[in-house]
């Protein structure tokens, strides 16, 4: 197998910047130039792709030494230089980059601990090589809440870690709303990182899902979003965490679109929540891969594009070639595309 990328025309130019704490940060806008601060300048951020994968080089040697090689690994997932090209040819500024499948939850615990430790500070070394280009979103082993919550507080506010990357289940199991790691939600809301969530390949329903249509992927995916976020809500987990943020992938999988029926549902029974249905919706932010731009802008008319964020899905098998496309299409005002291209992300991930 080998791997090849097409040549994307630049859409909007690279534009540097510098790291702006999270109130000087909101009023950054979309493309160029520079905004005083009370303590000198900042640059302003260009485009940001929240939803970008990798697999720094330490990681393949360990899974490799594990007995569970990467065969064929994208270059793009590893050579950093290559990434930044692409990204410049894309006509993005930013990628919060997140580890891709298998991630790490796989392994014993401590092997899992281990290759945390190696993507996380792997991370840091890429936030420190390109400081205004790649950040990333904290890996942690889920199997073990103890050590990932250790992990969690051994890299907690240094420099180019500004979330945390979590499946939404793991071994088809739930894992997330267990009271063991309820500890890790509060340090979250604490530190103020928000939760990025990604299916890892073991969906529920997969055994109807297989075959060469890919429907593992195209429905198993979205519909681990759309459990994820339905539970956070009926769970209370929002309620007692009102100032944690949560990031669906994959335009939230089928959840925006079902929402009005798990609300339904929730009447029928005569479950009172203590707050409105739609506030929770809201509650999370969604990236930009729809697919359809009928389907982007429903989403943006039902959460607001103050909720919306650019994903790419690079480099896996579903990634998306031209990232702003799809929001270009919807002839959006100014004001919402300079969100969803940039703002959202530097108010998200306080960069």
């Amino acid at each position: 197998m080998t791997w090849s990328r097409r040549v994307r025309p630049d859409r909007i130019g690279r534009r540097e910047f510098v790291k702006a704490g999270a109130g000087a940060a909101a009023g950054l806008a979309l493309m160029g130039g520079r905004s005083a601060l009370a303590q000198g300048t900042a640059k302003k951020f260009g485009v940001i792709d929240c939803h970008a994968h990798w697999q720094p080089e330490s990681y393949l040697k360990a899974m490799k030494e594990l007995g569970k090689p990467i065969n064929n690994p994208n270059p793009f997932n590893f050579d950093l230089d290559k990434r930044i090209k692409h990204m410049d040819e894309q006509g993005v500024q930013v990628h919060i980059l997140a580890i891709l499948t298998p991630a790490v939850q796989w392994a014993a615990p401590a092997d899992g601990a281990h290759l945390a430790q190696l993507i996380n500070d792997a991370a840091m070394e890429a936030h420190k090589a390109y400081p205004d280009r790649l950040y990333a979103a904290i890996a942690m082993p889920i199997q073990d809440p103890p050590l990932a919550l250790k992990e969690l507080n051994r890299v907690a506010g240094k420099p180019g870690l500004c979330a945390i990357h979590l499946p939404t289940s793991n071994n088809a199991k739930d894992y997330l709303f267990q009271p063991d790691f309820e500890p890790i939600f509060a340090r979250a809301e604490e530190l103020g990182y928000p939760l990025v969530f990604h299916p890892i390949g073991d969906e529920a329903g997969l055994d109807r899902l297989q075959g060469p249509a890919f429907l593992n992927n195209s429905v198993g995916i979205p519909f681990e979003h759309t459990i994820t976020a339905a539970r956070f809500i009926v769970n209370g987990v929002l309620d007692k965490y009102p100032k944690l943020d949560i990031v669906l992938f994959h335009a939230g999988g089928a959840f925006p679109y079902v929402a009005g029926r798990v609300e339904y549902a929730l009447m029928r029974r005569n479950i009172k929540m203590p707050r409105p249905f739609r506030e929770y919706i809201r509650r999370f932010h969604y990236d930009t891969i729809a697919y359809y731009p009928e389907t982007l802008r429903f989403l943006i008319s039902l959460v607001g594009s103050d909720r919306v964020v650019i994903g790419t899905d690079d480099y896996a098998a579903m990634d998306i070639d031209k990232p702003m496309a799809l929001v270009e299409e919807l002839k959006l005002p100014a004001e919402d595309r300079e969100r969803i291209f940039t703002n959202n992300a530097v108010r998200l991930f306080r960069l």
